[in-house]
Parts: C-alpha cells; structure tokens; sequence
C-alpha cells in the first residue's frame, strides 16, 4: 500500500464540534472531561445533537415523499441505533444480529428491511418470525422462504435486490453493476419473479443499491433515476404490485483535503421530480434511500491516549493507546487504495500555536498501525488526547478488535 504523507491541518470543514479553551467539546463536553467520565481510553464518541442536525436537514431537503432509512451496518452501537430509530423512518440491516439490535431499539418491524448476499436458513426463519421485509439476493432464498412459509404458516415479505446493469460514477465502493455477489442479475429478475410468484410469497418490491461514498451529486442523481427505470420496467413482470422501492444511498462525507460536502438540492429535486413520477408508474409504491455513512459518520470521534513520544532519525512519533485494531477505516486498510489521513487533531490543544510533524501510531507490533502519517499537528506530549474525526461510521464494528489482545474500548453516546 503507497503511502501519501499530508502534511496541512485538518480542514476547518471537517470539524463540526465546538472548541472551548482549547479543548474539543463532544456532546457539550469537553474532552478531557468526557474522557474522565468515560473513564479510560481510547473511547468512541457519538454526538446525539450533530445526529438530530443531520437527519433534519435531510428532512429538509429531500420530499416527504421520500422515506429515510438508516442502514445499521455503519454503526450497530445499540445506543445509537435506538436514538436512530426515533429519528428516521426505518432501519436497514444485513445480520440477525443486527435485527435483534433493531428489534431492541423499537423499530417498528413493518419498517426494518434485510439485506445480505448468504442469509443463513436461520435468519431467514427469524425474519419471517419477525414480519420484517427481506431482500431477497438469489434463487436459493425463494426456495428457502417458500418452506419456511409452508412450515410456518406466516407470509414471508420480500423485495428483489437487484444488481443493475450499471454502477454509481465516481463511488467509493461499487455495489452493482458487472459481476457482484450482491443481489441478483437485472436480466434474470423476471425469472426469478415469476418463482415468488409461483411460491406465493409475498412480494413487495425492489431494492436497488448501487455504490457508497460518493460526493457527486450529479452521479447520484444518474444512479437514481436509472435504478428508478429499471425498477418501473421490471415491474412489469412482477407478481403483484409494487409497494416498496428502495433507491439505495451513495451519500458521502468528506474525509481528506480537497473534498467538499455533498451538496443535496440537486438530489432532493430530482427525487421529487422521481415520487411524482412513481404517482403515475407505481401508485402504491413508497420510495425509500437507504443511508448509513452520511448520517452518522460526521458525528462520531475516536480518541486515544499519547503514552509514549519518540523521535526516530528525525522523525516524531507519537504512539498512543489505540490503533488499527479499534478503527481499520483510519489506519488505511479498509479500502484504500493510496493511503491518505482521516482528519486527526490533539483535542486538548486544538489551537496551540507551536505545531510539528508527526505520525500518530497505535500500540501494535506492525507498521500498518498508523493513524496518522507525517501530519502537522500541534506538539503533543504523554497524556494528550489524539482526535480522529469522521468516525461515526464503519469504525469499531468494522475493526479487528482481538487482535494482539489489547483492552476493548467504550462506545458512548453523549
């Protein structure tokens, strides 16, 4: 993996938290008092009033007529998915795990969807127990639903994920289009609807999701209204009518230097320009986006401990309590292609005026545990407090926690 150092402080952006005295405020707190009432490090932090703020301008700028689903799978902490659940109109998940969480946090099951390419027989019996809509991924999974059904005497909800034939431009991360273990070929739809119908389950529509982590606007609107034409001409075949369409998400954040945040009124206009549309095409149908990143990934933080300051032929490294084990998204390896800097600060010298270069690395037996390569920084010491931002999604679920056996870290909600 290449590495590209950056040098320049973190865009002001970036940081959507308050600065008092010097001291990051997380929830109101500042931060080395939050890390006192957490009790040690490193910590996760999620912000309950940037989740509030986020979620509400979405509200604003998308239709009503659009319904707003937060896809779990970028932060499972229950906490989180329980204020979640009160905000936003349903809840995506991907595990039985991940259901039971949703279940726990009262989301209301008519409104909970599942999605994952290799549902055990298992999950699949506990979400027709559970009366939640199942994203159906293959041929196998009809069959499947279509024994748990007889067994069972419950209707099994299902919609048809689809892999398109096109992908989300200038995503992060491809979801559709081309060979995919996701979802099921757009051209073999109509074979595979004509089984649900023959098994009498329970159709209800169309999941389409095409790419994640995109921050253009226009390439999420193409991807919009494609998946929408593709959902109207597969309905044709369908075997009842559609009640559910899920336009998947893409939404990004702006992690590195030089990224600007998604700009909404395009989407928002587009997708009222689509609701009016599906009116017309698809009068039952209730138009969903499915987003995980983009409303939880900005108001999150993971904080670490300076234990040790070294110097090594010139270069300074500050080494700290946390690492990749805690947060792989930050250390660069999970994705990245050329290595770049998450947004990092010393939370309790935020504006201190002597500043040096530094790496930021966590306690590991291995060069990839990185947090932080050749940044400027302000001069920290043992005892401060190291900052990654943008980390309310895909950050401790998404981590090799046991390895190396180090101490798990909190989660809080503040």
């Amino acid at each position: 993996m290449q590495a590209t150092p950056a040098t320049a402080p973190i865009h002001a952006d970036i940081n959507p938290f308050p600065i008092e005295d010097q001291q990051l405020c997380i929830g109101r707190l500042p931060l080395s008092q939050l890390a006192e009432r957490v009790g040690s490090t490193p910590f996760y932090a999620y912000d309950r009033a940037l989740l509030d703020k986020r979620v509400e301008r979405l509200r604003q700028a998308l239709p009503k007529a659009i319904k707003l689903h937060y896809a779990m799978k970028a932060n499972p902490m229950p906490a989180l998915v329980c204020h979640m659940a009160s905000l936003v109109d349903g809840i995506d998940v991907a595990s039985a795990g991940e259901l039971k969480v949703a279940l726990d946090a009262g989301a209301d099951p008519h409104e909970i969807s599942f999605a994952g390419p290799g549902k055990r027989r298992e999950e699949l019996k506990q979400a027709v127990a559970a009366g939640v809509l199942i994203n159906i991924e293959s041929f196998r999974e009809v069959a499947e639903l279509a024994a748990i059904q007889a067994e069972s005497g419950r209707k099994a909800r299902l919609a048809v994920r689809v892999n398109p034939d096109f992908e989300l431009k200038s995503s992060g991360m491809k979801m559709g289009g081309g060979p995919k273990q996701f979802g099921v070929d757009a051209e073999r739809v109509p074979e595979l609807l004509a089984q649900i119908g023959e098994a009498g389950l329970g159709f209800e529509g169309f999941h389409l999701f095409a790419g994640s982590q995109n921050l253009k606007p226009e390439a999420i609107v193409e991807a919009q209204c494609k998946s929408y034409e593709l959902a109207v001409r597969l309905a044709e075949a369908a075997p009842a009518p559609v009640r559910f369409l899920n336009l998947g998400g893409g939404f990004g954040i702006p992690y590195f230097p030089g990224e600007q945040p998604l700009e909404l009124a395009s989407i928002g206009a587009n997708l009222a320009g689509l609701a009016e549309r599906a009116a017309r095409d698809l009068p039952h149908a209730e138009l969903v986006i499915e987003l995980g990143r983009y409303l939880v990934g900005e108001a999150g933080v993971y904080v670490a401990r300076v234990i040790d300051r070294k110097v090594s032929r010139g270069q300074v490294f500050l080494i700290t309590d946390g690492g990749l084990h805690h947060h792989l998204s930050a250390s660069g390896n999970f994705g990245q292609v050329i290595r770049k800097n998450y947004p990092v600060a010393i939370g309790n010298r935020m504006h201190a005026p002597q500043r040096e270069i530094a790496s930021v690395v966590g306690p590991l037996c291995t060069p990839l545990d990185l947090l932080a390569d050749r940044m400027e920084l302000p001069v920290a010491e043992v005892g401060d407090l190291v900052v990654v931002f943008q980390s309310g999604a895909y950050g401790l679920s998404a981590s090799p926690q046991g390895f190396l056996g180090h101490p798990q870290p909190c989660e809080v909600l503040v």
